[in-house]
């Protein structure tokens, strides 16, 4: 069984006992959260489509830890004129366990 949810304008392909990194969430780690924008649920009986949602389906989920990714650096340059300018950027992501769908 698998859902596919729509986390923050990220669409995510779930099942039970997953681990995903979302965009940074709101909430402390240890802390339930539940994903009420279901696009599309899988199972034994077939496949349900939302138009745009599946009514009724919400996925629980708990929310682990805050975490960065990976950095990325952004330098910016142009020829002859002496200019460089050199930044990074590290994304916060929020692990989270699919604990159900349902």
């Amino acid at each position: 069984m698998y859902a596919i949810v729509d986390i923050a304008g990220k669409q995510f392909k779930v099942a039970k006992d997953q681990y995903i990194y979302a965009p940074r969430l709101e909430g402390n780690a240890g802390e339930a959260v539940n994903f009420d924008r279901v696009l599309l649920v899988s199972d034994d009986a077939g496949t349900r489509i939302g138009t745009p949602t599946v009514q009724g389906v919400t996925v629980s989920a708990k929310i682990l830890e805050h975490v960065k990714g990976d950095k990325v650096t952004v330098f910016k340059k142009k020829r002859r004129k002496g200019y460089a300018v050199k930044n990074g950027h590290r994304q916060q992501y929020t692990k989270v366990l699919i604990e159900g769908i349902g």
